[in-house]
């Protein structure tokens, strides 16, 4: 095999690797959900049209950030919670604290295992 026909069909085999993980990146979606009430704070993020693999989630509130555990997509999606309070907290949600949504607004990010942002929204959380 020549030289050029070998760096050819590598640059070739690199532009579909790319191109699939754009495509895998683009498809995915996502909901976060947050609330705000005296002496507690909860979201939820949650991913959907995910490639197989593991996520986690990075959940932003003014200067306020948490990161949650690695896990699994299956058939397509994964959910993390975030909660100040310790009954959903020993259930496997993310700790944060009781003040840690700010200004009623919360940015929830998907993280794909390289720490690429797959999906990323802000929303306006519910403040009781």
């Amino acid at each position: 095999m020549s030289k050029t026909l070998t760096r050819t069909l590598a640059l070739l085999g690199t532009l579909v690797a790319l191109s699939t993980a754009a495509l895998d990146a683009s498809a995915a979606t996502i909901r976060v959900k947050c609330e705000t009430r005296t002496g507690r704070s909860s979201a939820s993020i949650d991913g959907a049209a995910l490639a197989a693999g593991t996520y986690s989630a990075v959940l932003t509130s003014g200067t306020h950030t948490a990161r949650s555990l690695v896990a699994n997509s299956v058939a397509g999606e994964v959910g993390f919670d975030f909660d100040s309070n310790p009954k959903d907290i020993r259930q496997g949600a993310t700790p944060i604290a009781s003040t840690f949504i700010v200004g009623g607004r919360a940015t929830g990010k998907l993280l794909n295992s390289r720490g690429t942002v797959v999906a990323q929204s802000t929303v306006l959380c519910r403040v009781n």
